[in-house]
């Protein structure tokens, strides 16, 4: 990769981590799912006044909708609001990889290498750790919402194959669109009139500022970045650059939150982290083993 790109992917990945951050200082003004509703109304508009939508059936647009963006960031809001850590949140949700590779062997016959379900096994020796630590029932609950999360991406991630090739400014856009309705139902059902109007009532520069960050860094450029070099280079070149989005995640967690690193945490992170570095290199290097022998 060009250093210039290089750079790029690091920037990308530093926004990505940093938005847990961003998410936990969000919720300290705002309830989660009107929180979440907010980042894709923006998220949504004005891009899709001046982008066609995708063609792609509408079946797939608000299956896409409602996995990558309603479902996965109301259930990751809640967790966090329930006390999961913005350094753990991101770790956590890292899980999706796996579920991933389940929801393609039960829904479209993909047969997965044993270096990914050894990685998975890997990773999920880390998430027990985690478990196995969590103390209070609240943070216990928003740890299985965080989860859920992350089996929405996988979810989401399974329609995107199904979608194919499309403009991805677009489909984040559209999907967002999609995405806000029924988080802004389910707020005005779920927390109420009352919340709205003490979050509106209080909304200040902290509030508007973890909305944007939400709406155009994370998605738009986040997004669109990452679009650019996915098209420019092989999948297996720009991926693993993902790796490094929970460790900025735990890193900013710990300097801007003040959250403890524990060793437990420290070893949760490599055991995941090894996981899925076993999953995305594992196979090449099975092939170079072979192929020397």
């Amino acid at each position: 990769m060009q250093p210039t790109h290089i750079l790029l992917a690091l920037l990308t990945v530093t926004i990505w981590g940093m938005n847990f951050v961003v998410i936990k200082i969000g919720l300290a003004g705002l309830p989660p799912l009107l929180f979440s509703a907010l980042r894709f109304v923006f998220a949504a508009l004005p891009l899709v006044f001046f982008i066609k939508r995708p063609a792609i059936p509408w079946r797939y647009l608000a299956g896409f909708g409602l996995f990558q963006f309603a479902l996965q960031f109301s259930l990751l809001f809640s967790g966090m609001q329930l006390g999961i850590g913005a350094g753990l949140a991101s770790l956590v949700i890292q899980l999706q990889a796996f579920f991933t590779i389940g929801l393609a062997v039960l829904l479209l016959g993909e047969r997965p290498l044993l270096t990914q379900l050894l990685g998975a096994l890997v990773a999920l020796a880390g998430i027990v750790l985690v478990a196995t630590h969590l103390e209070a029932q609240a943070t216990v609950i928003g740890f299985l919402l965080v989860i859920g999360a992350g089996l929405s991406w996988a979810s989401a991630n399974i329609v995107t194959k199904k979608i194919g090739k499309v403009n991805p400014l677009a489909l984040m856009a559209w999907g967002s669109l999609m995405a806000a309705p029924p988080l802004l139902l389910a707020s005005a059902v779920l927390e109420g009139p009352a919340a709205w109007h003490v979050a509106f009532a209080h909304f200040g520069w902290t509030s508007a500022a973890a909305v944007f960050y939400q709406s155009y860094p994370n998605t738009i450029i986040g997004y669109g970045i990452w679009t650019i070099l996915m098209r420019k280079y092989p999948a297996a070149t720009v991926a693993p650059f993902s790796l490094l989005v929970p460790l900025v995640g735990m890193l900013s967690a710990a300097v801007l939150l003040g959250e403890s690193l524990q060793w437990w945490k420290i070893v949760a992170g490599v055991l995941v982290l090894g996981g899925l570095a076993l999953n995305l290199f594992g196979g090449r290097l099975m092939l170079a083993l072979k192929a020397r022998a």
